[in-house]
């Protein structure tokens, strides 16, 4: 097994240890009001669908990771536009803004800036959804 391919598993295992803790603190909660209940949600679930494309893409090819992660971006963009909250609406930008900076570094097979947005996005998303 040669160095790439032990790197690519070192991924692969991040981003499923990074993946669960960001489904267990991006609970569904009554947020600030107007539709963030709803939205918190589907922000939930934009993050289960893409943490189940990802572990359906094969970690020796990093490459086939940036539409799954591009489109989490696009799906959180959306969500943020339809946010009536002003915190959760930014919080949700600003996790877009994160994943797709990490989506063109990912491909290259360098995860750091997407395990940095995967690892904030519990906390953030949780302090905007509660």
């Amino acid at each position: 097994m040669g160095h790439g391919a032990i790197r690519t598993l070192m991924i692969g295992g991040a981003l499923a240890a990074g993946a669960s803790a960001l489904l267990a603190g991006c609970g569904a909660a009554a947020g600030g009001g107007g539709n963030s209940a709803t939205t918190c949600g589907d922000a939930k679930q934009a993050y289960e669908k893409y943490i189940g494309g990802v572990r359906a893409v094969s970690a020796a090819d990093a490459a086939q990771w940036r539409q799954p992660t591009e489109q989490l971006a696009a799906n959180l963009s959306g969500l943020a536009d339809k946010a009536s909250d002003a915190k959760l609406k930014n919080t949700l930008k600003d996790q877009a803004d994160k994943l797709r900076a990490a989506a063109g570094t990912v491909a290259a097979g360098d995860v750091e800036q997407l395990n940095a947005a995967l690892a904030a996005a519990p906390g953030a998303l949780g302090t905007a959804c509660h």
